[in-house]
């Protein structure tokens, strides 16, 4: 059976195809599997490339010492600096030029090249001015550096591929996960192997995913004057998950929380990083929408799961907690596939409350999620539709679109349901 390949993987082998005039950017949150979509899509090409990890030493720094054993003649952060970078892509260059259909280099991890996107600019726009048949990609697991170094530097000159967290329809493919495996264990494909010992998934999706996120990704690559209150801003988050809480409450349930500017910053990064998002209140004002209290909701519900302390089946005998969970899987899946053209929020009137909303321009839809037993709120969903000319609320779960089929299509689709 041949290995599952997400759709990203056929976007970049068609950008591949295509004459090189802009550079390609691949980011997205940690272990989504960006590295593993670049080499499926180089396996699948005509051209000749070459994959280049900048955080792996370089094979030719390896020297062979009189008694046989092999020493280690440079040390990493010697060699993999922009001087580096220009060698490297020089040698592309010359692959390039002698071959029939181009070349393409691949730089990953290219944000802990220091100085690298000013680098990249200088030599890029030689290539493109000599028409150089050579295709670059770059791509790393910190969205924040390479998100930065491409607005600064290299603004209008790449063409992103964002690579999102793995939804309900890929996970099943991949890893044969059950739906209701999908909501608690969420969409991580590195962890789906250990599924069946908890005690190890738990400490691989804090260890090695959450604390990499907030203390090398955030805390390296962005100044945070608070790092302490960062985390317990991601923990409080992540219990709260799929309910408000306002700006007031969170600083009285954080230590030194400074000011609801900071944890509004300080939110954003964590948005940002694929970790946690505060959805703003839908409204037509934007003062309104920048000042509401926001609706916490993790980017992935492993991120849940993981930090309430619940097993599988003690998460799904509490019918509340339960409830949240899923109602995050709709939120986090509705945020990680809507285009950067769609709005996703939430909608509020004193007791009236529709779960989420998206708006496309003038078009706005609410969406209901529903678990377990009782009715979808309809008052509210019929209030909301009233005032906003909005068509027909979609309510997910029971007695409404199937929870598999709503995680199953992105966002987008729903606009298009009758």
């Amino acid at each position: 059976m041949s290995p599952f390949q997400r759709s990203s993987v056929t976007t970049l082998t068609e950008r591949l195809s295509e004459a090189p005039s802009r550079l390609i950017a691949i980011f997205g949150p940690r272990q989504t599997g960006k590295t593993t979509m670049v080499r499926q899509a180089l396996n699948r090409i005509d051209q000749q490339s070459r994959y280049l990890p900048v955080d792996e030493p370089d094979p030719s720094a390896v020297s062979i010492t009189p008694d046989g054993s092999m020493e280690d003649t440079t040390s990493l952060s010697q060699e993999r600096d922009a001087e580096w970078l220009v060698r490297s892509w020089e040698e592309a260059r010359r692959q390039a030029e002698q071959s029939v259909r181009g070349f393409v280099l691949v730089f990953d991890e290219i944000q802990k090249v220091s100085n690298w996107s000013e680098t990249v600019k200088g030599l890029w726009d030689a290539d493109q001015a000599r028409k150089r048949p050579l295709h670059v990609v770059i791509l790393g697991s910190a969205p924040l550096a390479i998100q930065s170094g491409l607005s600064e530097s290299l603004a209008g000159r790449f063409e992103s591929i964002r690579v999102t967290h793995w939804s309900f329809s890929e996970m099943s493919a991949a890893f044969d996960l059950t739906l209701d495996e999908y909501v608690y264990f969420g969409g991580y494909p590195g962890a789906a192997s250990l599924v069946a010992d908890e005690g190890r998934w738990r400490d691989y999706i804090l260890h090695a995913l959450v604390e990499p996120h907030l203390e090398r990704d955030l805390l390296a690559m962005t100044r945070v004057d608070k790092p302490a209150l960062l985390k317990s801003l991601f923990e409080l988050g992540a219990s709260y998950s799929g309910q408000l809480l306002s700006y007031n409450k969170m600083l009285g349930q954080l230590q030194d929380a400074g000011n609801t500017t900071t944890l509004a910053r300080y939110l954003d990064l964590l948005s940002t990083a694929g970790l946690l998002t505060g959805l703003p209140k839908h409204s037509g004002t934007a003062h309104r929408r920048k000042g509401s209290s926001p609706k916490l909701n993790v980017l992935n519900t492993a991120l849940m799961s993981a930090t309430s302390g619940y097993s599988f089946d003690e998460a799904r005998a509490d019918r509340t907690f339960w409830g949240r969970l899923v109602e995050s899987a709709v939120g986090a899946h509705l945020f990680n596939t809507a285009p950067p053209n769609l709005n996703l929020s939430y909608w509020r009137d004193g007791p009236l409350e529709v779960d989420f909303v998206l708006r496309r321009g003038p078009q706005v839809r609410g969406i209901e999620s529903k678990s377990g037993s009782g009715r979808a709120n309809d008052r509210a969903l019929r209030e909301f539709e009233k005032r906003h000319q909005a068509p027909r609320s979609l309510v997910v779960g029971e007695d409404g679109i199937p929870l598999n089929e709503f995680l199953s299509a992105p966002a987008h689709e729903w606009f298009r349901y009758p």
